[in-house]
């Protein structure tokens, strides 16, 4: 599985900030994703951003962590700041990736 940073800073707050272990709290985090149709692996930082606002406060509060609402808003403000961006080509939608092979010689 490829390195998602995004996802692993949001899963070492989780596990740092909150009452669950790693593995609860990577696995949670997973759970968030795939309710939003999207894998750690792939998943852009905004789509894993919005995941976790949408999504992640009721697996949250589904596990009995207290204030689920707070440590999201928490988490959130933790990642707006960072820059996720790995130097990588950013998604390109289909009318790009054309253009980009049609300009080949």
């Amino acid at each position: 599985m490829a390195d998602n940073h995004c996802f692993e800073a949001a899963a070492d707050f989780l596990e740092r900030e909150s009452t669950l272990d790693r593995l609860t709290a990577r696995g949670t985090l997973r759970i968030a994703l795939k309710s939003g149709g999207l894998q750690a692996s792939s998943a852009t930082a905004d789509q894993i951003k919005v995941a976790i606002e949408k999504l992640l406060p009721a697996e949250l509060s589904s596990r009995g962590v207290p204030l689920a609402d707070v440590l999201v808003q928490r988490l959130l403000n933790d990642l707006m700041p960072m820059d996720f961006s790995d130097g990588a080509r950013q998604s390109e939608s289909p009318d790009d990736i054309f253009k980009r092979l049609g300009d080949r010689s």
